[in-house]
């Protein structure tokens, strides 16, 4: 039985694919082996997915994981798995960038793009990725993703860039004031997840010209900094996934197209597709 998992920092989706081909689910909190130590990892294995799994035996495991970037940390990921899975043939610790790669791409050569809360890209030959552009975190990158627009959202309402309307509406919903905004910004922990709690609001009114603009002016730069730097975007198809490219999926094209790029696949989370590519690689 073939184990695939999709992680981030919140949540991680699972999928098991049985001898006959039925697959099942679960989710458990998200895993990175960044902040947790092999055996955080291990009690959320044995409590939330354990309990979720069949009598039949694991054999192979495909772990894609947000943190997952080298040997070291991925051994933590690694060591946790066959502690909870003694019986499996083989596990393999890989990044959630790879996952994104494989379920958007497959076989096939292209970029590949995460727009969630952070921003991140690469280029893949159809097996590996082959090279990225090295993502500097919320404060000094991050363009285009969910971090990046709330907090463009947040400052052009504090800054009144936006029209009256927009901005009466977002106050009207987050009474927001300065020194909460700052609070959240400079003392508190994980500033990125803080600002993109409001980029709902921007998929709600994505029909006003001014959401508009902010949102194709992030996706154009996201296009100038991690895209249009590799030489193969002006041949190959620019893959997408994530839930700000879900959302926002009408203004991303439109972003990519007048970059003079190839549009391809949209993907809101890469877990089921990731099943499809094991299925036919295995």
């Amino acid at each position: 039985m073939l184990l695939i998992a999709d992680s981030g920092s919140t949540k991680t989706d699972w999928r098991w694919i049985a001898s006959n081909g039925t697959v099942a689910a679960c989710q458990t909190d998200g895993i990175n082996p960044y902040y947790q130590t092999t055996d955080q990892i291990r009690n959320t294995l044995a409590n939330q997915l354990l309990p979720n799994l069949p009598a039949d035996a694991i054999t192979s495991v495909f772990f894609y994981g947000a943190g997952c970037s080298g040997p070291s940390v991925n051994g933590l990921v690694e060591q946790a798995l066959w502690s909870v899975l003694p019986g499996a043939e083989s596990v393999n610790v890989a990044s959630d960038m790879l996952g994104a790669a494989r379920a958007a791409a497959r076989h096939s050569a292209g970029i590949v793009c995460i727009l969630g809360t952070g921003a991140n890209a690469c280029c893949y030959d159809g097996a590996q990725i082959t090279r990225g552009i090295q993502s500097l975190g919320f404060w000094l990158g991050d363009e285009g993703s969910g971090g990046y627009l709330g907090k463009t959202l947040v400052r052009a309402v504090f800054q009144r860039t936006l029209p009256a309307d927009l901005i009466d509406l977002f106050q009207n919903r987050y009474q927001l004031d300065r020194p909460t905004l700052l609070d959240n910004a400079y003392k508190k922990p994980n500033p990125n997840r803080y600002f993109a709690s409001f980029t709902p609001f921007l998929g709600e009114h994505q029909h006003h010209p001014a959401v508009q603009t902010l949102v194709t002016d992030a996706f154009r730069l996201f296009l100038q900094t991690y895209i249009q730097p590799f030489p193969e975007s002006i041949e190959w198809p620019i893959h997408f996934v994530g839930s700000v490219t879900y959302y926002f999926q009408p203004l991303l094209k439109q972003a990519v197209e007048q970059a003079g790029l190839t549009m391809g696949c949209v993907l809101k989370a890469p877990i089921d597709q990731l099943v499809q590519y094991h299925q036919t690689t295995n």
